[in-house]
């Protein structure tokens, strides 16, 4: 067996003599390394300047953009917050005239043994409370008697129907649902006959 020393060639990888591994080889068009294009004896050309000029301008309306936004995230923030701080302050100033009626019914009625007295008291400021909540958009449920809807009840038990016409339906409320506006803000407590 004859060892053959000599390894295939292949032409693709011929090297020119004066290449060095690792460079490209020159490109007879290429500018030189110290030559900038677009910029002739060290003067820019015009195309060059309104392009800066264009670039300089879009750069400082990113920058006023960019500021202005800050700014809005900043103050719709502030205003949430401060909206928040104040969000009840409509209600509670429409409470205190309610409120005041209670203290004078306390003082009033304090030293009296009359129930009627107090009682009467009691319902004049109830109905006061409600034609104010009633105002701002608080609406009470009716549920007695009506069909169970799990959107706006909590059936809380179940109990015989006391008639055959309350099967499945609202035999007592325990506890009122309140809507407001549209919205359901408490689901009515209610027991189901069976």
């Amino acid at each position: 067996m004859a060892e053959d020393t000599t390894l295939p060639q292949d032409d693709n990888l011929s090297v020119e003599p004066d290449h060095t591994a690792g460079e490209l080889p020159e490109d007879p068009n290429a500018p030189d390394l110290g030559e900038v294009e677009g910029v002739e004896g060290g003067a820019p050309k015009a195309g060059a300047t309104k392009t800066d000029a264009e670039l300089a301008e879009l750069k400082d309306k990113y920058l006023r953009l960019a500021a202005e936004f800050d700014n809005y995230k900043r103050r719709t923030a502030k205003e949430r917050t401060d909206l928040f701080k104040t969000a009840n302050q409509e209600l509670m100033v429409a409470l205190l005239p309610v409120l005041d009626d209670f203290d004078r019914a306390r003082h009033h009625t304090k030293d009296t043994e009359d129930a009627s007295a107090v009682r009467e008291s009691i319902d004049i400021i109830s109905g006061k409370l409600q034609k104010t909540l009633q105002q701002k958009g608080l609406t009470p449920m009716e549920t007695k008697g009506g069909a169970f809807d799990a959107d706006l009840h909590e059936a809380i038990t179940q109990i015989p129907a006391p008639s055959e016409d309350l099967k499945g339906k609202v035999v007592d409320e325990v506890e009122k649902g309140y809507y407001l506006g549209e919205k359901v803000i408490r689901h009515a407590k209610v027991v189901l006959g069976a």
